[in-house]
This record gives C-alpha cells, sequence and structure tokens, in this order.
C-alpha cells in the first residue's frame, strides 16, 4: 500500500534526467549495476586546482593517519561540482559562513560535521575525491567521496543527474588504497588504512528520492520494516567490503528526522509546524534497525571497531531543547521560498535569512554550521547527547 501521497523534491521537478519506470523483477535489482550507466562512462573532468586550505587543527600531532568519508549530501564536499547534476551546491548563499566565506559545495551555510571531527583529530578538512590532483600528498590525510543524491541502492538520486553511489564510493576508495601501495608500499599503506577513520553518512536520499516518491512501486514490494532490513543488510556488505580492503575504523551515521524537514513540513501541510510522525517513524526504524546492525556486525568482524550515531536522537535533542543551544526558529529554513521555506531549494542570496545561526535548517533538508558543530561534539565525546553506540568517536580510539 502507498504512503498517502507520491513526495517529489522541487529539484525533481526541474530535472531533465528522468528515472527509470521499470519494475523491478527481484529485489537484488535494486543495487544492481548492470542496470544503469557505469560511473566511469560519465563525461567528468577531474581539475588539477586544490580545495580551500582548512585552518591548522589546534593539536600539533594528528590522532589518526587520516579521515576517509563517504556518503550523500549530509557531507559532500565539492564532489558534485564537477558533475552534471541539479544537487550541487557551488553558488552563494552557500558556504557564505564557512572559513572562505565562498561556496564549496557543501549543502550547508559554513562547516559540515566531517570538517569539525577532522580537527578534532588533528587533520585538516578532507578534501573532494574528484576535485584532486591524484597525488599521493593531497590524500594522504584522508579523501572525501561523497557525492550529494547518492543512495545505498544503486539507483536513488538518478531524477536529479550523476551521482556516486556508495558502492562507487567504495571503488574510489579501493583505487586510492591500490595507489597507496604503488606509492609507499603494501605494509605501510594497509597500517594507514587499518588506523585511520571511515565515516559513512548515507540513507537518506533512498527515502528522499526512492521510497517516499515510490519509484516503480516500491511501497507494494517492500513495508517500510522490510526495506529497512534491505538497506542495512545491503550497507552491511559494502561495510564487509571494506574491511576486506583492510579498513577496521568506521562510524556509520544514521538518518535525521526528515519528517521535521522544511520540505516536508511544506509537502505535507504542517499546519503549526508539527513534524510528519509517518516518515519519523520510518526513519526511527531504520535507525534501530542499523544499530542491531552494527551491533552483530562487530561480533562479525573482531577485529574492528564499528560505531553507530543515531542522528534521529542527537537531532531531536537540538529541536525540543532548541533554546539551550540558541536556536530560535526550528521550522522555517534561513534560505528558500514557500511555507517553511520548503517549496524551492536555496537558489540565491537574496533567499537567505541574515542570521543562519538561529535557525536549525538551512534549507530544505540540510542543518545549518550551527548544529553541525553540535552533533559534532556529540559524535566526537557525547558533550551534549549520547547518540552513538556503542561508544563515541573519542572512546573508540582511546580504546585501543
Amino acid at each position: 500500500m502507498a504512503l498517502k501521497t507520491s513526495i517529489f523534491s522541487p529539484l525533481t521537478t526541474l530535472a531533465i534526467f528522468a528515472l527509470s519506470a521499470n519494475s523491478f523483477e527481484y529485489p537484488q535489482q535494486l543495487i544492481d549495476e548492470t542496470y544503469f550507466q557505469d560511473l566511469y562512462n560519465m563525461n567528468i573532468h577531474f581539475p588539477l586546482s586544490l580545495p580551500p586550505t582548512s585552518p591548522s587543527p589546534a593539536n600539533g600531532s594528528a590522532l589518526v593517519p587520516a579521515l576517509f568519508v563517504l556518503g550523500d549530501s549530509s557531507v559532500d564536499c565539492g564532489n558534485n561540482n564537477f558533475l552534471g547534476t541539479f544537487a550541487r551546491a557551488d553558488r552563494l548563499p552557500y558556504g557564505r559562513d564557512f572559513d572562505t566565506h565562498q561556496p564549496t559545495g557543501r549543502f550547508c551555510n559554513g562547516r559540515i560535521p566531517v570538517d569539525f571531527l577532522a580537527l578534532r583529530l588533528g587533520l585538516p578538512f578532507v578534501p573532494s575525491y574528484l576535485g584532486q590532483s591524484g597525488s599521493i600528498n593531497d590524500m594522504i590525510h584522508g579523501v572525501n567521496y561523497a557525492s550529494a543524491g547518492a543512495g545505498i541502492i544503486f539507483s536513488s538520486g538518478t531524477d536529479l543527474g550523476q551521482r556516486v553511489s556508495l558502492a562507487q564510493q567504495i571503488q574510489q576508495a579501493t583505487d586510492t588504497f591500490q595507489l597507496f601501495m604503488m606509492s609507499m608500499g603494501e605494509d605501510a599503506a594497509v597500517r594507514l588504512i587499518s588506523d585511520s577513520i571511515f565515516y559513512i553518512s548515507i540513507g537518506t536520499n533512498d527515502y528522499i528520492h526512492f521510497y517516499l516518491q515510490n519509484v516503480s512501486g516500491i511501497q507494494s514490494v517492500y513495508s517500510p520494516w522490510s526495506f529497512n532490513h534491505f538497506l542495512s543488510t545491503s550497507l552491511k556488505q559494502e561495510i564487509k567490503n571494506l574491511h576486506t580492503a583492510h579498513v577496521r575504523k568506521v562510524v556509520v551515521m544514521g538518518i535525521a528526522p526528515m519528517g521535521c524537514a522544511p520540505h516536508y513540513l511544506w509537502r505535507y501541510r504542517s499546519k503549526n509546524g508539527e513534524c510528519i510522525q509517518e516518515i519519523n517513524n520510518m526513519i526511527m526504524e531504520f535507525n534501530f534497525v542499523m544499530r542491531y546492525m552494527i551491533q552483530e556486525l562487530n561480533k562479525e568482524l573482531s577485529d574492528s571497531k564499528i560505531i553507530f550515531c543515531d542522528m534521529y536522537e542527537g537531532s531531536m535533542d537540538i529541536i525540543q531543547n532548541h533554546e539551550h543551544y540558541g536556536l530560535q526558529v526550528t521550522t522555517d529554513a534561513c534560505c528558500g521560498l514557500g511555507r517553511y521555506r520548503g517549496w524551492i531549494m536555496c537558489l540565491s542570496p537574496e533567499m537567505a535569512c541574515n542570521n543562519a545561526s538561529t535557525h536549525i535548517w538551512w534549507d530544505q533538508f540540510h542543518p545549518t554550521d550551527a548544529v553541525n558543530s553540535i552533533l559534532a561534539d556529540n559524535i566526537w565525546s557525547g558533550l551534549h547527547s549520547n547518540m552513538c553506540y556503542p561508544m563515541n568517536m573519542k572512546d573508540m580510539l582511546s580504546s585501543g
């Protein structure tokens, strides 16, 4: 039984890249790359220019060799700048409050969570994979492979244009590891990879651009519960693939309360800014299934340390206690058009509020720099609320 409405992003109405409407005969086809154009057949240009430099870390020595990032727009730092897609954040007002006060491809007014975490680790900001020259020196402290629109399911986000799916990002990471091995030798490369942190933030687009849109009648095939199990099983296999490539420290993020995002408040015509509970219920269920999957995976991969951070828990704490955090606007995005500024995405500086630091939401779907800072504190040490299981990132590193 389909949800009460098909939910289309405003970006979808602009897109010229039509998502195939063919029904899936078998579940495996959801992630079978042979059904879609491969990334490497895309017309992608790899520029020689480097991303903006980050401020020097506060501490003198790094706690880990590198930070590698995989995911979607929650952590994309510029990869989509080089793709043919409507999911881009390469124009102001995106980045207006960033260190350089310029757009970098981050879907935020300022820093994203991995920026704050990189500095906690004593590392520079992690550069985008597609923005690199291919030099080892550019990637030795980590690489960000995240792509806005990407999902666990290979076809999630294709209605926006090109994007790099999770499976493709892991292939890019594997290519990077091979480059390390050729440059520094296998033993040194394996030590670097196994001692580094891998941060995964993905799954939102599997709802926004797949399940909630009822693509190919998916809701008649999968209940939310079975869909969440399918996603967790798929992600579990990808983490195992990383383990085969010598990855041992992994931070997996859950999904934030999308039912509270300005777009869905507008889409569902929330009367007084109440969150859309039927969406949030699915997200809570996803995070529950994911947390259990990570718990089991830690037993299976006993030489690894994998933690799960419940973005729903951390975000709802901020929403419900927003005054404690100095946040005043809980429903309206800082930038956008329509009720709750959730109808049209952030397209020009004139559409943005003056002070994003008082808002929870920057645009239709993404939080502000202020919220990202709070969430990063929680991921690192549980400073404001304990949202990571079985431990936070700081404890993961101190436990050896």
